[in-house]
């Protein structure tokens, strides 16, 4: 399944490169919420409030109001992904508040699941050059992102794996790096960072992992089907 990824700076709808350099940026949000509007479920990343530079709080509950979201950003505590899903998430999405300095954070992981229930919790694995990556990107671990997948299955419903070394580049993605996250979590895996075809769309869904795209889908490398058919290549 392809989920098109809304990543969100200051109101507008944004690309970045590796998480750093804006490459594209769009004022008309709702252009691409009627766009995606066919799919069975679209990714709203809020990027100010995950660099802790304020939010679009508002705005992500509007476009829950439009279309099955699962919704990230910020979300750094269990009061914080509740009030995601009350806004109308269907599922949250965390990532570096899931972390210490040496290891998953266990203790709020369960206390997020606790809170929102496991299966509406989507844990974000962020790896640069084969390690956990955290504090947008700019730190990195020593945990493999398929121990951190393993580890975390007990207090989630879905691992996100983003491969950073390729996120933006339009160059194509990692394809065993996605495989070992495949096999070391029974729970769903969806995957980001450089997927660009459609080919490699349905590699992934033979692997059994759905793909998140951005860069592709907004310059228009990847052609999306028409909306009122299911969101593959006809």
């Amino acid at each position: 399944m392809l989920i098109p990824s809304i990543d969100l700076r200051g109101g507008r709808v944004v690309q970045l490169v590796q998480g750093r350099r804006q490459a594209l940026a769009y004022d008309d949000v709702f252009e691409w919420v009627e766009r995606f509007a066919a799919f069975p479920r679209v990714q709203v990343i809020d990027l100010d409030a995950a660099m802790g530079a304020g939010g679009n709080q508002a705005l992500v509950a509007r476009i829950c109001r439009a279309l099955p979201c699962r919704v990230g950003g910020g979300l750094r505590t269990p009061e914080a992904a509740a009030r995601a899903l009350a806004d109308g998430a269907r599922e949250v999405i965390l990532g570096s508040a899931l972390f210490t300095a040496d290891r998953v954070n266990a203790a709020l992981a369960e206390s997020v699941a606790d809170s929102c229930g496991a299966a509406r919790v989507i844990a974000a694995v962020d790896a640069l050059g084969g390690r956990v990556a955290v504090k947008g990107w700019r730190q990195t671990l020593d945990i493999r992102p398929e121990d951190a997948a393993r580890q975390l299955e007990p207090w989630c419903g879905g691992v996100l794996y983003t491969h950073i070394d390729t996120e933006g580049l339009m160059r194509g993605t990692d394809m065993e790096a996605i495989r070992s996250v495949r096999d070391a979590t029974s729970r769903r895996v969806s995957a980001a960072g450089g997927i660009t075809t459609w080919d490699e769309i349905r590699a992934l869904e033979a692997m059994g992992v759905d793909a998140v795209v951005g860069m592709a889908v907004y310059t228009g490398a990847l052609v999306l089907p028409e909306r009122d058919n299911s969101a593959r290549p006809q």
